[in-house]
């Protein structure tokens, strides 16, 4: 795990997370595949957002289980929150989001969300 630092199109949301990129996946539900997020999973005691709390908007589609969050300003969604499949806290981050990380160089794994959730 190593820490990051992210933030969506126009600053107002910020974060820093510890993240394993060598995790990260693209699902193919009809949210994330037509957003084009490349994700990975950590915890929520190693997620800080570092500003812009006032800024998030809330979307729930299908079980109603993750917050999907967008900034209200540029509309990026930087990151979500909810429940992992064994119903542990999780916070889903956007890594093309990350400032230090060129997202071409992450290697990404295909997750078959539309026929698994």
């Amino acid at each position: 795990m190593e820490s990051h630092k992210g933030a969506c199109h126009c600053g107002a949301v910020s974060y820093e997370a510890e993240l394993d990129l060598g995790q990260v996946i693209e699902c193919d539900c009809t949210h994330c595949y037509a957003k084009g997020f490349q994700l990975t999973f950590t915890t929520p005691d190693r997620f800080r957002l570092l500003s812009g709390e006032d800024r998030l908007t809330r979307y729930q589609f299908n079980k109603h289980v993750i917050d999907h969050l967008f900034c209200s300003v540029c509309g990026v969604q930087p990151f979500g929150r909810g429940k992992g499949p064994g119903g542990q806290e999780m916070v889903a981050v956007n890594v093309r989001t990350l400032q230090d990380v060129a997202p071409y160089s992450i290697e990404t794994q295909r997750f078959p969300g539309r026929t698994k959730l």
